[in-house]
């Protein structure tokens, strides 16, 4: 199976493409509109828009600029999304002597 965004060969059960983390295929999960913890500038109110949307965060950000800038609905916006959107969950390693055996 390959990645529809970088374009490189990943297993085909893969839920999230292991070169750049988008993910792929069907996620049996529901989408949850949630803070990123990983690709943020301020808050990661733009990256959890993009994530949710499925759209370039960049595109999230330039908008959101926009709209701030031109449109009191814009300042006023982002702050009340930091205050309510949840932040994504912390990703814990595994342990190193964990061995996952199936029964």
């Amino acid at each position: 199976m390959y990645c529809n965004y970088c374009g490189k060969v990943i297993q085909d059960d893969a839920q999230h493409c292991a070169y750049c983390g988008k993910r792929v295929g069907g996620v049996a999960g529901r989408k949850r509109l949630i803070r990123s913890r990983t690709d943020r500038k301020i808050a990661g109110v733009c990256a959890g828009v993009a994530e949710y949307f499925d759209l370039d965060v960049t595109l999230v950000r330039m908008v959101w600029l926009v709209a701030g800038v031109m449109t009191v609905f814009g300042c006023l916006s982002y702050p009340i999304a930091w205050i309510v959107m949840p932040e994504e969950p912390l990703a814990l390693p595994m342990p190193s002597g964990y061995q996952v055996t199936n029964p």
